[in-house]
């Protein structure tokens, strides 16, 4: 609405024209000064009422026009070339995400053969185990893997899906606490086998497309030599499936003194950090027993024999000096046990890809592939023969007459080696595929005569440059009538990955004439093959190890606490020698 410019002064005696004084006479003193703005109270005022004299320019927008309106709509361009531009740009942007949040995962699992979903105890994986995709940070599958490795056939003629690699082709990692989602390296003395190094972060990096630990005759920590070990402890972990190794060994075929190591343990045991270890390795074990208590014998300790007098001859014939087994299926209820339940046994199994030596005749490498068990058997004797276990070049590979000790049992086999892939000249693949469990399952046949045949579900094959050098089977490590225990089972606990360098009198005597330091192990990938669904995370439903870890986290974390009665903790009790 248009008001008039013209000001008028309402104290003046001179009125505008056609204003009488009668028209204010009626204003209380109150309104003496009206508003403009048309608050309520101010009376009539014909000055400011509208008029066409009073017309201003931008009255027609105010005024509603139908037939305007109409020519304006008419003459409106409905598609410009902006709009054109922002709905193609629209439809870009929903195009792209559909494809990635739905084309991408379809053509992963129908194409590419699956993903799986997985729970990994890293860092950066959130609560429900999703690994985030982010730019300059590794997934799961290296991406610099070959695609036409992402599958592979199994020993056992199944198909197997690559689940994790690493090709450690980016120069210049460094694996300090922090520095990388699935591996750390660890700062200490490995002392459990009396190792002459220090194992320091420093010594283990990435150059020219490979990892290399270097052992270096140098003064650390009151140790005459360095090197490293790296583990993918609490970070990944997986049950089952065929894990290899592509190597290229330290220092000379013929010298004999270098132990290099790559190899698989169980969540619970932190390799170097005995309180965790200690109760915990070797045990793989599921049956409530004599094979739980401390030395394998009854509290009495005057059996069985077996325990007292067919060990080794070192020992006074004592088969095991071990602790018990910290967690098994003896638990009483209500007692610290890392779950399911307390009815079931719980350890820290291993299993050896390769550990690196001198063969005897001191002319060739020799790599040592193995599974190191407990409780042990009478004498240390696993049945290995056929059908438990099967080699397939014997001019290659023969038995290792080491068989265990009042510490482990160990079934192990030796094979020749290239002598070729030493100190980066060349490269060799070492690898296992396992079937984690036991046997335990008949099966019965009758026509006409009746026939019971003990069914293996576990197994372990080792492989080396992708051919098989021999097979362990688990009926193998079967029950002991004269030790009085049961059936050991192929590694069913989430197992971490170990890569070690390391230099003790334990393993081989040392040849320090022939030894040239710096010695090198170099590893140019790891990978990481499953069939059927993934399973993979450190804290799986089956055999959980978050919750007793975060409970316990003074024995993972101090590797001065040398055994579990260092720590504050107590031991659980054990229904065979404890009151419930």
């Amino acid at each position: 609405m248009a008001f008039s410019d013209t000001a008028v002064d309402l104290t003046s005696p001179e009125l505008s024209p056609g204003l009488s004084q009668d028209e204010f006479s009626g204003m209380s003193e109150s309104h003496s000064r009206m508003s403009f703005a048309g608050v309520p109270g101010a009376p009539p005022n014909r000055a400011l009422l509208w008029d066409k004299e009073n017309a201003e320019a931008d009255d027609f927008l105010h005024e509603p026009d139908p037939a305007l309106e109409k020519m304006l709509d008419s003459q409106m361009a409905h598609w410009s070339i902006i709009g054109v531009f922002n709905t193609a740009m629209l439809c870009v942007i929903i195009i792209v995400l559909v494809g990635l949040f739905a084309g991408w995962p379809i053509y992963r699992y129908v194409i590419l053969g699956g993903f799986p979903n997985v729970a990994v105890s890293g860092g950066w994986a959130n609560s429900s185990g999703q690994i985030p995709s982010i730019p300059g940070y590794p997934g799961l599958i290296d991406a610099d893997t070959p695609t036409d490795l992402y599958k592979r056939t199994g020993f056992d003629g199944e198909t197997y899906n690559l689940v994790f690699s690493d090709e450690f082709n980016q120069d210049g990692r460094t694996f300090w606490p922090g520095d990388d989602p699935f591996w750390e390296a660890v700062d200490l003395h490995y002392w459990a086998t009396t190792d002459l190094e220090w194992y320091d972060p420093d010594a283990i990096t990435t150059e020219n497309g490979s990892l290399v630990i270097t052992l270096s005759e140098e003064p650390d920590h009151g140790l005459n030599f360095r090197s490293g070990m790296l583990q993918s402890w609490n970070k990944f972990c997986f049950q089952g499936g065929y894990i290899e190794f592509g190597l290229s060994l330290p220092g000379k075929p013929t010298a004999q003194g270098y132990w290099p190591a790559v190899w698989t343990f169980g969540n619970l045991g932190r390799a170097g950090y005995g309180g965790s270890v200690d109760g915990m390795w070797p045990y793989t074990y599921n049956t409530c027993d004599v094979g739980t208590l401390p030395n394998q014998t009854w509290p009495n300790g005057t059996s069985p024999t077996a325990a007292k007098t067919s060990g080794s001859s070192d020992y006074g014939g004592e088969l095991s000096y071990l602790p018990g087994q910290r967690v098994s299926a003896c638990t009483c209820p209500g007692e610290d046990h890392p779950g399911p339940n307390v009815k079931t046994g719980r350890g820290a199994p291993e299993i050896d890809i390769l550990e690196g030596q001198i063969a005897p005749n001191g002319k060739q490498g020799s790599a040592s592939q193995s599974i190191q068990m407990a409780p042990m058997d009478a004498g240390y004797l696993w049945l290995n023969t056929t059908p438990y276990i099967q080699t397939w070049d014997t001019s290659l590979t023969t038995q290792n007459q080491w068989k265990g000790a009042v510490t482990q049992e160990s079934a192990s086999l030796n094979t020749l080696t290239d002598d070729t892939s030493y100190e980066g000249a060349g490269w060799t693949s070492y690898g296992a595929e396992f079937d984690p469990g036991a046997d335990g399952k008949s099966l019965t046949l009758t026509r006409g005569c009746r026939l019971t045949l003990l069914i293996s579900t576990g197994r372990i094959t080792w492989a080396i440059n992708g051919s098989q050098t021999w097979q362990f089977n688990a009926d193998a490590f079967g029950p002991n009538e004269e030790a009085q225990i049961g059936q050991r089972l192929i590694a069913e606990e989430p197992m971490y990955i170990n890569i070690n360098l390391a230099i003790s009198t334990k393993f081989q005597e040392p040849q320090w004439g022939k030894l040239e330091f710096p010695g090198h192990l170099r590893i140019d990938y790891v990978r990481v093959w499953q069939k059927g669904d993934a399973k993979l995370g450190c804290d799986p439903a089956s055999h959980p190890t978050s919750d007793y870890i975060n409970n316990h986290l003074d024995l993972y974390q101090n590797p001065n606490y040398t055994v579990f009665t260092d720590s504050p903790y107590t031991k659980p009790k054990n229904s065979l020698s404890d009151t419930c």
